[in-house]
């Protein structure tokens, strides 16, 4: 039954991308860069400038901020956004966070980045953005989540955000989206947290968090429904 639920559940995320990408890519994996590379050309919904699957920053905030405010007060918090696209995720922490932060946002799409980057920087006749506390920072670089090596050293965040990146990386297997959740654990701070955001059943994702993150503690919150659809927060935190 879990292999059934994941199945359907790999089906329809595609099938929403697809949509959104429809022509040349419409029988892309959503693991490969060229279909992500041509998200930041299509029509932006929500917040100006950024395009979120599943939700935005609006909808996750409540989750996010007492994270953040657990942070020690000497040491502002650092947050990891992998896969970050063009999600209004970095840039509503960073505009509209109470308190210092500092965030990065990875994606292997370099169009994603520099999409990005031309919107923080308030390119094109822009605005640049705001920080909502005047020690925040955000930056955002191209990387890979199966290999974060060359731009987040070990234990180097309090928070790690995956918002559908495991959902694509499984895409093309679950041996890669391991290989996701390992760096992430990898990067994060002790006492952390790792969480992703899907619409996958628990049934089919808990246990891979636990196979994936022994000694680590997996819980599961639903958030929503948004848009009519019931989504899911899988908190993976470390141990101190």
């Amino acid at each position: 039954m879990a292999a059934l639920r994941r199945t359907l559940h790999l089906a329809s995320l595609a099938a929403g991308v697809r949509r959104a990408v429809a022509g040349s890519l419409a029988g892309s994996c959503l693991a490969y860069r060229r279909l992500w590379d041509k998200l930041p050309a299509q029509p932006r919904q929500g917040s100006a400038g950024t395009f979120d699957w599943f939700f935005g920053y609006e909808e996750a905030q409540g989750l996010l901020l007492p994270l953040l405010q657990e942070a020690p007060a000497a040491c502002p918090p650092r947050v990891l956004d992998v896969g970050c696209g063009t999600s209004s995720l970095c840039t509503g922490l960073y505009t509209k966070c109470p308190h210092p932060v500092g965030v990065l946002g990875v994606d292997f799409s370099p169009v994603a980045v520099a999409h990005m980057n031309s919107l923080l920087e308030g390119g094109q006749g822009q605005t640049p953005l705001c920080p909502g506390h005047p020690a925040s920072r955000l930056h955002f670089m191209q990387a890979n989540a199966l290999n974060l090596q060359p731009v987040a050293s070990s234990g180097s965040f309090h928070l790690v955000l995956d918002k559908g990146t495991w959902d694509a990386v499984a895409q093309a297997g679950l041996p890669g989206a391991y290989q996701l959740l390992s760096e992430c654990l990898r990067v994060l701070s002790p006492g952390g947290t790792l969480i992703q955001f899907s619409d996958e059943d628990p049934d089919v994702r808990l246990p891979c968090l636990e196979q994936g993150s022994q000694g680590c503690t997996v819980c599961v919150q639903e958030l929503g429904p948004f848009g009519g659809i019931t989504y899911f927060a899988y908190l993976v935190q470390g141990s101190n």
